[in-house]
């Protein structure tokens, strides 16, 4: 059976889609004839994103530089979006940051810059996005992290913003959805190419023992995650909300293991550094 999925017409919103895996969804919807707006704080990452959507096939590709942790710039950008395409029929919020860090050693200002790049930027998305969201038929996908319920040594930062993001997800689901509007998240697992992979796993021993623990063999790779938003973005799904949909080939059934105790046996053997 063949499934045809067709955006044209539609008119969707990627924030922090100008690299790696958001990027990699912005121009899967692009490649099926959507409209596409990106937004990351980077200028030259807009513009070189925005040429690759018009590139893919994108019906129009426009672009923002704004911060998620400025809540006055997200409305402001998002409304600038709105102008230009009109409502937002896929929304998807991918903004995050990211540093191991033990929980002792890291310092209050260190701690909350996660929270609010992944936390507070999140609900200043949702939030600077409703009014833009077509009624009914719009659909949400934050992009949240294993860190949500599996919990990391090194990662206490993580784990509480992300773990917020799903909650967001599924408040939302029930707030917003009597508008008709559906919000989903969307874990990724190793995704190959990306900056967080090659970091994590690089080539040899760290990357065997990631490809050793997927029961599906293999790494992720950007049309994984694009497929599954698609999916989330279309009228296939018309009905699920308030789900976290995980792409991970099943590595996270096994919880941390032993990856997770690595990271923090790599921190412990660090020398304790000023805490920033």
């Amino acid at each position: 059976m063949t499934v045809e999925l067709d955006f044209a017409g539609k008119r969707v919103v990627v924030v922090g889609g100008t690299s790696g895996i958001n990027r990699g969804i912005a121009e899967a919807f692009a490649s099926h004839g959507a409209h596409v707006a990106v937004a990351s704080r980077s200028i030259e990452k807009v513009e070189n994103t925005v040429a690759a959507l018009k590139a893919a096939g994108a019906a129009q590709a426009i672009g923002a530089a704004f911060d998620v942790r400025d809540a006055d710039a997200v409305t402001d950008g998002l409304a600038a979006f709105h102008e230009q395409m009109g409502e937002f029929d896929v929304l998807i919020s991918g903004a995050a940051g990211n540093f191991p860090a033990l929980a002792a050693e890291m310092s209050a200002n260190a701690f909350k810059t996660v929270i609010d790049i992944d936390l507070m930027g999140t609900i200043h998305v949702m939030k600077g996005a409703y009014p833009f969201l077509k009624r009914p038929g719009a659909s949400i996908i934050n992009i949240s992290a294993p860190q949500a319920w599996i919990p990391y040594e090194g990662q206490s930062h993580v784990c509480a913003a992300k773990a917020g993001v799903d909650q967001i997800t599924r408040t939302l689901s029930m707030e917003w959805g009597i508008e008709g509007i559906r919000i989903n998240s969307v874990v990724p697992g190793f995704i190959e190419g990306t900056e967080g992979a090659d970091r994590l796993a690089p080539e040899g021993p760290a990357r065997k023992m990631v490809l050793d623990s997927i029961p599906l063999g293999r790494l992720g790779n950007l049309q994984d995650m694009a497929g599954t938003c698609l999916f989330l973005g279309s009228e296939l799904s018309s009905y699920i909300s308030g789900t976290v949909m995980v792409v991970d080939g099943a590595l996270y059934q096994r919880g941390g293991g032993q990856f997770g105790q690595m990271m923090g046996d790599m921190l412990r053997s660090m020398p304790k550094r000023n805490k920033g």
